[in-house]
């Protein structure tokens, strides 16, 4: 969810090795009947281009009746990403936005200077038996743009630029990598993509842009003579030309990157700000609760509750 339920999330383990400049192992955390791998933030890489969290959610499986309640909760300085592979969201935010996901399409969220949002399973899914599997990511903006009005986009699957030969489908979520560009606004150079290899299908990473990485959903890749499995994320040195081979099974995997930003940032739950006094005045918005007049509003049509702040 992009909902960040820690204060200081627990950070996955990482290490170097030859050819990658950090290996990440994110850790399973149970969210309450649903669980998310980790590996942004991670204890030596804070992002990747301006991507500065990163969760896998699922694949569970629910019951009747079952499904996803993330009640309505604040974010500034960032953009928030979802993307599906099963399952579906209905999302509401302050902006009197309501939005159904479902695989293969974007929801792009821009917090700007602040904006409130809840995501749940319809009732129309919870009426029988559903499945979730997706990717979260918060992006974090340019200090310039951090102060900017809230918006919201969503993309179908259609509108993403699909590349498809050799063995290999790439979907670019966001950004412009391999000659194509995602008809997504963003605010930084960035790459986001999914794709899906055929056994001993070959994919070269894109070579324009400054930070590089991948993470593994499924299956395994060889990369420069190892191997690696299925929930690891590696970041890549500037520069180096790297291609990414399938191993037998086949494999899944999210390519992310993009320019680092030109300074720090600071997360603190659901926030991110290139100064802790940006967090702080946000902390003090939401704790007073001044729904009408306030920094922050709720979403309408789902204003019963929300998350307190920590």
């Amino acid at each position: 969810m992009s909902w960040n339920p820690a204060l200081e999330p627990h950070c996955p383990d990482a290490g170097g090795v030859d050819s990658i400049e950090t290996l990440i192992i994110p850790r399973a955390r149970d969210l309450g009947g649903f669980e998310v791998r980790r590996a942004l933030p991670s204890s030596r890489r804070q992002m990747v281009g301006p991507f500065i969290f990163f969760d896998q959610m699922g694949p569970v499986e629910f019951l009747t009746g079952q499904g996803i309640d993330v009640r309505p909760h604040p974010h500034i300085g960032l953009g928030t990403v979802t993307y599906l592979f099963r399952g579906e969201f209905e999302h509401r935010d302050s902006l009197g936005t309501h939005q159904m996901i479902y695989p293969g399409e974007v929801n792009w969220m821009i917090a700007g200077n602040g904006v409130t949002h809840s995501e749940r399973t319809s009732a129309a899914t919870r009426s029988g038996p559903s499945d979730l599997m997706g990717i979260q990511t918060w992006v974090a903006l340019p200090e310039k743009e951090e102060e900017r009005a809230a918006g919201f986009e969503h993309q179908g699957r259609d509108a993403l630029p699909m590349l498809s030969g050799e063995g290999k489908e790439v979907r670019l979520v966001l950004g412009h990598a391999w000659g194509e560009k995602a008809p997504v606004g963003v605010f930084s150079e960035m790459f986001y993509a999914d794709a899906a290899l055929q056994p001993g299908a070959k994919l070269p990473l894109p070579d324009e842009h400054e930070d590089r990485g991948l993470y593994i959903l499924q299956g395994s890749v060889e990369i420069a003579g190892q191997r690696f499995e299925a929930g690891q994320m590696m970041v890549f040195r500037p520069g180096d030309e790297i291609t990414v081979t399938a191993g037998p099974e086949s494999a899944r995997l999210m390519l992310l990157g993009g320019e680092t930003l030109s300074g720090p940032r600071y997360i603190w739950w659901n926030f991110v700000a290139s100064s802790k006094e940006k967090i702080e005045a946000a902390k003090e918005a939401w704790a007073a609760g001044d729904w009408e007049q306030g920094r922050f509003q709720l979403p309408p049509g789902d204003e019963a509750e929300f998350i307190p702040l920590p």
